[in-house]
């Protein structure tokens, strides 16, 4: 048996110390050494990587939103690229338009046009469950892109609508994509202090609950249905913010950017990064990212023809996940947590052994 050394007042001090923090302030705190390690990081690549980093970012709140919703209250949605198409035309009609809105009046209401869909979605599909509740909002992801087929003059048809927007202020000597990789990231980043506070707060455990049991939850004070509500409500505003930066970014909204592979790639992100956990949001951003650009230069060597490049990025993407849940089932952060219970035990063990 090992024993503890110190005075009870010297092993309850650091505690006292890391309570003393409030949680939203050290949320806010890791969120602004996040953005100083993004700007370094953008600092030292070329601007294609920068467009990647990107990337990485919206896909990350879209792929956070939907960890919520699926991972946190247990309900499998297939159509959360409805609501990045709602923002990135948001973004795209707002710009065209209202061109004196300033850019986070257009992200902002990007966001609630998101979420304002996500709400009216949560209460039709609050009664469904399992393969109805994915087959509902499978409909929304292939109906609302077709909208656009429908109404041209005002969605721009099968071409989308473009746009130009200059977010970079005059005087600073920094490369336009490279400015709007700061914004993308900056946005994100305040987005996720959100999303992380209402985890880890009192909705967050109301959403576990009805996860868990719904009978349950209901027993205990919880009204289950406008819990589920609330989750697409705080998804889809992630969903929407993530479509109104995609589209910040590429200057365009486009029918063909936000079809259903999408929402299913979204869903696939989430369970190889890990359900329920933002990191794992993360690692499931970055692998949508990566694994489809190394299958496009893996078929650029191999000199495939256009069908087989075009459908090679889905198939390794597919592999990867059957091989990623088969060998960590709770996806790579879990991976990860299990790695690290590992080289904790083996480093007591080795302790023990030494001490003995």
């Amino acid at each position: 048996m090992s024993v503890r050394t110190g005075t009870p007042e010297a092993r309850v001090a650091p505690v006292k110390q890391r309570r003393m923090l409030p949680p939203l302030l050290a949320h806010v705190l890791a969120a602004a050494g996040a953005l100083a390690a993004v700007v370094a990081l953008t600092l030292v690549t070329d601007e294609f990587t920068n467009l990647r980093i990107a990337t990485i970012g919206y896909y990350l709140i879209a792929v956070a939103g939907l960890t919520l919703l699926t991972g946190l209250t247990g309900q499998v949605s297939l159509g959360h690229g409805a609501f990045m198409f709602i923002g990135a035309y948001t973004v795209a009609l707002l710009v065209r338009r209202v061109p004196s809105f300033p850019l986070w009046a257009d992200l902002l209401l990007a966001s609630a046009a998101g979420g304002l869909a996500g709400l009216l979605a949560g209460a039709a599909a609050a009664r469904l469950r399992g393969p109805y509740l994915a087959g509902a909002t499978l409909a929304l992801a292939v109906g609302l892109p077709a909208l656009t087929r429908k109404f041209p003059d005002f969605l721009g048809g099968s071409n989308g609508l473009s746009f130009t927007v200059h977010s970079r202020p005059a005087g600073v000597g920094v490369p336009e994509l490279r400015w709007q990789t700061w914004i993308v990231w900056l946005s994100v980043l305040l987005a996720l202090v959100l999303v992380v506070n209402i985890v880890r707060g009192r909705l967050g455990r109301n959403f576990r609950a009805v996860r868990d049991d719904e009978v349950a939850a209901a027993l205990s004070g919880i009204a289950v249905g406008r819990t589920k509500i609330l989750a697409f409500l705080v998804s889809a505003v992630c969903g929407g913010l993530a479509g109104g930066l995609q589209a910040f970014l590429l200057g365009t909204a486009a029918p063909g950017s936000f079809t259903p592979a999408l929402s299913l790639s979204l869903l696939a992100a989430v369970v190889l990064g890990g359900l329920g956990s933002v990191w794992g949001a993360l690692w499931g951003a970055v692998a949508l990212v990566y694994f489809q650009a190394w299958s496009e230069d893996l078929a650029d060597v191999l000199h495939l023809n256009t069908d087989v490049a075009n459908n090679l990025p889905l198939a390794v993407y597919g592999v990867i996940l059957i091989v990623v849940v088969l060998a960590f089932p709770r996806g790579i952060q879990g991976g990860f947590h299990r790695l690290g219970f590992l080289l904790r035990r083996s480093a007591k063990q080795k302790e023990n052994h030494e001490k003995h």
